[in-house]
């Protein structure tokens, strides 16, 4: 019996009944070790009527976790399509949509329930990231288990919890009060003076103080610890040395395992335990500790010796299993094998285990494998050593931050294989390091180490490794803007993949030509993108076409053809959001932003850019194409922090060494100036933009360059390349006529801009320029340049031809910034509360017809292609719920 728990109960069984009638989601159940989570859980098992299936799996204290353990838990209740994929170590990417598949096909209310997060592998976080953002229209309820006191700031869970959609439901289980401690010592016929005050309300801890039977009135055992012993040394030795040997195994035992461990007598001491309540039996048969604590408490009793020797019978056991079970048992075999000191065991099964984890998409835990290797790694031969650095190197990676200790692995990787002769492998991992020392802004050495991999694997027969390579070499030269190296070296990539039949390699190779080719404003690229990204998307991969979508997004952005960004920015957040690629989403996001600047939608703007610098967690050059715009854009709109971000964006953007996030940071900071009626302060940004390698900007920025150049009066000069490539609108008001630079300019839908360039306006056009200058900047609420347009009227002497000076705040009203009208956003709203049509007519007392065509109006203006596709979207980009309000 319970006691204190009706409330979570009630709550949970609700959460239940809600997830049965469509409105599914995810609970978060916390609180302290032995607090009640799965008694609570176990107490709504029996709750829930027929039409509830509810399916357990959990995650153990291993040295490294288990990829994928709960589902692995739970594989065969799923059915055996499920089953056949995690047998198969199938990729995330199968697994995931598989198992929503299932939970949406199943006739039962399913409640997964996943014990104990805080151990989870990287891939069951990610697993539950993928159907947390997907429960509300699911009809399933996904519950998580976890100790608050085991996670921390920094615990990778925190960052995932963090992460869930906000209708996800935090349960903290709290302590038993005094009364309710007193009242389960009157049940055991036990006082209990003291005792709440020694176990803190804590179930677990007061009921094992109540099971030791100390006699001696008003005393208690001195811990827990003491507590379980003091029941142990009560047991027959057949029990206890049951529940030693069982004690060595974190989680649970198989009844194969107990029997090939206990021998015949297996069966009749686990059920004495069992009937004692030191151990209990799951739906599976296996048996496990009633609690983690009792296991610790008993594990703990036993010596070192005494352990080690019960892990190698435990690895021992589990290599004669069935070969059916061996893939499951690889990372146990691992924890007990190194538990052992049995390096040889480790170094044989390690390896094995990480790779079964990387198919997984659990980098981290391969990682932890592979280095649970190294630790024997004197004990390898030259060949396994380097391949075990190699893999390491490889899976930290992708796991870990890129520092010295990954580098330095690679390096050692490389090193063993030169010594053994293995140029194909020296060449592999040079080109590997090349990338890790690319993303680090080591660019010179990253060359460096490309053009070595090149050269040794040129002595070899041609490879894809050598394809890639080149692409490698390729990428490196276009990003620092080298077009005609980034183009050859392209080609040649190219060229050696066809032959090869290497897909992937050709897809990476036309991403870098085109993007060399699209930014100098030659003709192909636009062709070799297009070819990339089909590519990329009908072999599906996903990092190269959301690479695609992101180049070809920048490019269309930054030349202005804005029928093109549209489009490429709607698939490209639709596909990134769909699959889960949040950093590419966020950068993207970040695009849009800037593309509404351009446009002189700046609230729309403003939100867009301000919901992606507002998420927490995310890396600063991920956030930083949204920083930029929200600096500029609340610039624009006059307001105070303005300066103070652009300054912040300047700080990281000066950090990447990235020309093309520096100049852009620059050219505001000297809008600001401009504005403020100080162009000198605007010398020094222009003269640090002008000191930049301009033979890598691309005509836009160049142009750029040259017409603030001569607004703000530098006495020097403009760099002729500036001048000499600048596009039509810049180049007419460099040429004297900012009329035609204005007319050009709102041709190609950049209305800001128009209206600067008609403040340049002299003669006897000055007077209408400036007063179409005026009306176009106030109806954007560009209220520094409206301003700054009102001065020079004053100055000329003009200023009774503007339009009368709005007085009091401007009220123009926001359009949302995917265009959607009132209605459609109230509609969005109600889908976000998993609503459905029937629901949506009667709140909004509409007919089904009509909400049918506004649904439908929703999910074509989000690029969406159904409910669960709209939920995905607003989790990544939460303020399209406020957006367009005035």
């Amino acid at each position: 019996m319970l006691i204190e728990r009706e409330e979570p109960l009630d709550r949970l069984t609700d959460l239940a009944r809600r997830a049965a009638e469509g409105h599914g989601g995810t609970v978060v159940l916390g609180g302290e070790a032995g607090i009640g989570k799965t008694a609570l859980l176990q107490e709504l098992t029996q709750r829930l009527g027929p039409g509830h299936r509810v399916l357990w799996g959990g995650s153990e204290a291993l040295f490294t976790p288990r990829a994928l353990g709960p589902l692995q838990d739970m594989a065969h209740a799923l059915g055996p399509r499920m089953a056949a994929l995690l047998d198969q170590a199938a990729a995330p990417e199968r697994l995931f949509p598989a198992l929503l598949n299932t939970l949406q096909e199943l006739p039962e209310t399913i409640v997964l329930v996943f014990e104990d997060v805080h151990w989870a592998d990287n891939a069951t976080l990610d697993l539950v990231k993928y159907l947390g953002r997907r429960m509300p229209v699911l009809r399933a309820l996904l519950v998580l288990s976890y100790r608050s006191d085991e996670v921390g700031p920094d615990h990778p869970l925190r960052q995932v919890l963090g992460d869930l959609p906000a209708t996800a439901v935090r349960i903290a289980i709290q302590p038993l009060s005094p009364e309710a401690v007193a009242a389960l010592a009157r049940q055991a016929g036990r006082p209990a003076a003291e005792l709440h005050r020694i176990t803190a309300g804590n179930p677990f801890f007061v009921t094992e103080l109540l099971a030791s039977q100390d006699a001696a009135p008003g005393s208690v055992p001195a811990s827990i610890r003491d507590a379980v012993w003091s029941r142990l040394s009560r047991l027959t030795p057949e029990e206890r040395e049951a529940l030693e040997t069982i004690s060595i195994a974190p989680g649970s035992v198989e009844p194969w395992l107990a029997r090939a461990l206990l021998g015949g007598r297996a069966d009749a001491a686990v059920d004495r335990c069992i009937a004692r309540g030191m151990l209990v039996r799951d739906g599976q048969g296996a048996i496990g500790f009633r609690h983690e604590l009792a296991r610790l408490a008993t594990l703990d009793q036993l010596t070192p010796a005494v352990q080690q020797s019960l892990h190698a019978r435990v690895e021992t056991a589990m290599a004669e299993a069935p070969v059916r079970q061996a893939i499951a048992l690889l990372p146990r075999q691992v924890h007990h094998a190194a538990a052992a000191g049995d390096g040889e065991r480790v170094l044989a099964l390690a390896p094995q285990a990480a790779a079964q984890a990387s198919r997984l998409g659990a980098h981290h835990q391969a990682a932890a494998h592979l280095a649970t290797a190294l630790r024997y790694v004197d004990q390898a031969p030259k060949a396994v050593a380097a391949q075990l650095h190699e893999d390491w190197a490889n899976e930290a990676g992708l796991a870990l931050r890129i520092d010295d200790t990954v580098i330095e692995a690679r390096q050692h990787a490389i090193a063993l294989w030169r010594e053994l002769g293995r140029m194909d492998k020296v060449g592999l991992n040079l080109r590997a390091l090349a990338r890790l020392l690319w993303s680090r802004g080591e660019v010179r050495q990253a060359g460096d180490c490309v053009d070595e991999a090149i050269r040794e694997l040129e002595r070899l027969p041609a490879g894809p490794e050598l394809a890639m390579a080149c692409s490698v070499r390729s990428q490196l030269h276009m990003q620092q803007s080298h077009v005609d190296e980034a183009v050859d070296w392209g080609r040649r990539a190219m060229a050696l993949a066809d032959r090869l039949g290497d897909v992937e390699t050709r897809v990476h190779a036309l991403n870098n030509v085109a993007t060399a080719l699209l930014f100098v404003d030659r003709p192909g690229g636009l062709e070799m993108m297009e070819e990339s990204l089909a590519l990329a998307l009908q072999h599906g991969f996903r990092e190269h076409a959301a690479r695609a979508y992101m180049n070809l997004a920048e490019y269309a952005v930054t030349f202005k053809d804005f029928a093109l960004a549209e489009r490429v920015l709607a698939e490209g957040i639709a596909y990134q959001t769909r699959h889960d690629l949040d950093s590419w989403t966020h950068y993207q996001v970040g695009w849009q932003a800037r593309l509404r600047l351009e446009q002189g939608r700046f609230r729309e703007a403003e939100s867009i850019a301000g919901g992606v610098v507002g998420l927490d967690l995310l890396a600063p050059t991920i956030r930083l194409p949204a920083l930029i715009v929200l600096g500029r854009v609340r610039l624009r709109l006059g307001e105070p922090d303005a300066v103070g971000l652009l300054q912040q964006a300047l700080r990281h953007a000066l950090e990447t060494g990235d020309l093309h996030l520096i100049a852009p940071v620059r050219f505001a900071l000297v809008e600001a100036a401009w504005l403020a009626g100080e162009p000198a302060a605007a010398h020094e940004p222009l003269a640090a933009v002008a000191a930049m390698d301009l033979d890598s900007f691309d005509p836009w920025a160049l142009g750029e360059l040259a017409v603030w150049w001569r607004r703000c009066g530098m006495t020097a000069p403009p760099p002729a390349v500036a001048a000499a490539r600048a596009p039509v609108p810049r180049a007419a008001e460099l040429a004297g006529d900012p009329a035609a630079a204005a007319a050009e300019w709102t041709r190609l839908g950049l209305p800001y801009e128009a209206a600067l360039a008609q403040t340049q306006v002299r003669g006897g056009e000055a007077g209408p320029s400036l007063a179409r200058a005026v009306a176009m900047l106030e109806e954007i609420e560009a209220r520094p340049a409206a301003l700054l347009a009102r001065r020079v009227a004053q100055r000329l002497g003009l200023a009774d031809q503007l339009p009368r000076a709005r007085r009091g705040p401007y009220a123009a009203a926001r359009r949302h910034p995917l265009g959607l009208t009132r209605r459609e956003l109230q509609v969005l709203r109600l889908l976000a509360q998993g609503m459905g049509n029937q629901d949506i007519a009667r709140r909004l007392v509409r007919s089904p017809r009509t909400v049918e065509h506004h649904v439908s109006a929703v999910l074509g203006k989000l690029n969406a292609s159904s409910r669960m596709d709209v939920v995905l979207r607003l989790h990544s980009e939460p303020w399209l719920l406020s957006a367009g309000e005035n």
